[in-house]
């Protein structure tokens, strides 16, 4: 590995954008030399990243959703095909976010450029036949959370499990020593703009069914990196008072609630970690939840659920995903303090299970190690 080593790393959402910062600083830590572009979001550049292109590009989600941006992804493709011609980066990083970056993947490859993924693309889930595109046109697979590696192993591919990144972000020494707030509810309608539209007006309305029994509750909700609070405002009704929580405050804001009604993603596993219960939320346009039943094989949505193999988490996925069914079980867990006392005994044994701080380094020392022997 020279001294003119450049590495292109690509984060297609928020979360993506936290651990491709977190792998930029691991990486220049053990080599300041080294040159590092692609796409993601202001983590990353605040990390080092020469960012040539915004993750915001492709702030998509669903099966349908994505072909009204069809043209502008299939723009963003040749253009990223384009500086990969001129840059040459010795390796290409590519973080979650499947649907975008196997086409990446197929465009470094096709000009012999090694790929690394990080953060494993949900192929235990659904389409499990991917495994053989990893096997086929990745060199590593780095995993970040446990039962990962077995599933790979089953399937005759060697994946390196590194740990979860949050254990890196979220600090939780800090967040450990505050108590959670009786009577707040936190609300986290995700990143994405149609996951917003759909979620946010039912948490909305399933926060103002249970301020009618219990008026002294507050709310806070906390907006996303990349979301305009604009939006927020737009989608909250201005009858219902509410504290609008700013990025960097989300993980405080979290622990002080006493429970959650979030947007299934990431941002269940972070809440898990925290030790705050939350409500998963989860809705698709009816195509796309029509497709998704008949590919999805896993047992539950939520990470914190499939890595405790129980639903820890309530799910209201499609239909149940409503204001009232919501409200239901605020209801019953404000009224009950010991079910949530039970789910956070459960969220301390998953944070034993999730494994070490430093997965960014450790990802790091891998993808370094291995270009040194091409």
């Amino acid at each position: 590995m020279g001294e003119n080593t450049s590495i292109w790393i690509s984060a297609g959402e928020a979360s993506g954008d936290l651990h491709g910062a977190l792998l930029a600083k691991a990486l220049l830590a053990r080599n300041p030399g080294l040159s590092l572009a692609g796409m993601g979001g202001s983590a990353m550049r605040e990390a080092g990243v020469d960012l040539q292109f915004s993750m915001r590009q492709i702030s998509l989600v669903g099966g349908t959703e994505i072909l009204t941006g069809l043209p502008r992804i299939l723009k963003l493709l040749r253009d990223t095909r384009r500086a990969f011609e001129t840059t040459r980066p010795s390796a290409v990083v590519v973080i979650d976010c499947p649907d975008f970056h196997f086409h990446v993947v197929r465009r470094a490859r096709a000009l012999g450029i090694p790929v690394y993924y990080f953060v494993s693309p949900q192929v235990w889930a659904w389409r499990s036949g991917r495994v053989e595109f990893l096997r086929k046109n990745v060199r590593k697979v780095l995993c970040i959370l446990p039962f990962e590696k077995e599933f790979y192993r089953l399937r005759g591919m060697d994946a390196d499990y590194v740990g979860h990144p949050l254990l890196d972000q979220i600090p939780l020494a800090e967040l450990d020593r505050l108590e959670p707030e009786p009577g707040r509810v936190g609300i986290l309608p995700g990143s994405r703009r149609k996951e917003i539209e759909g979620l946010l007006p039912e948490f909305a309305e399933a926060a103002r069914l249970m301020a009618v029994d219990r008026p002294g509750l507050s709310f806070s909700l906390v907006r996303a990196p990349g979301v305009e609070r604009d939006m927020l405002q737009r989608l909250w009704p201005g009858d219902l008072d509410v504290d609008i929580v700013e990025p960097g405050d989300r993980y405080a804001a979290m622990r002080r609630s006493q429970f959650l009604l979030a947007a299934s993603g990431t941002v269940s596993l972070e809440a898990a970690l925290i030790g705050t219960p939350t409500v998963i939320a989860y809705k698709l346009s009816g195509l796309s939840y029509f497709l998704a039943r008949r590919l999805i094989n896993v047992k539950f949505i939520g990470l914190p659920n499939l890595i405790l193999d129980a639903k820890v988490f309530p799910e209201l996925i499609q239909e149940e995903a409503r204001a009232p069914v919501m409200a239901a079980i605020g209801r019953m867990w404000l009224s009950n303090g010991t079910s949530l006392a039970v789910i956070r005994e459960e969220l301390a044994r998953l944070r034993g299970m999730v494994g070490e701080p430093g997965a960014a380094d450790r990802a790091a020392g891998i993808v370094l190690d291995d270009l040194k022997t091409l």
